[in-house]
């Protein structure tokens, strides 16, 4: 969890991502931080974001970006 909150601090230095819960309710994040966020993630843990996982849900917060991510993973 520690190395992806690096990842996203990457993306957008001026968000807390240890404490937002609405990353994409809140309109914090963009759709072009989604979309280099998901790259970030392609890369970096080798996996593939199917176009019906990319909904708000699954980006509202860090922990929830974790849970999508071990479970692309398996």
């Amino acid at each position: 969890m520690e190395q992806l909150i690096e990842l996203l601090q990457d993306v957008r230095d001026d968000i807390d991502f240890e404490s937002c819960t609405d990353l994409i309710d809140g309109k914090v994040l963009s759709s072009f931080d989604i979309i280099q966020i998901i790259s970030v993630l392609d890369d970096e843990y080798d996996i593939s974001i199917p176009a019906t996982e990319i909904v708000p849900e699954n980006f509202n917060s860090a922990e929830a970006i974790f849970r999508m991510v071990q479970k692309l993973k398996r």
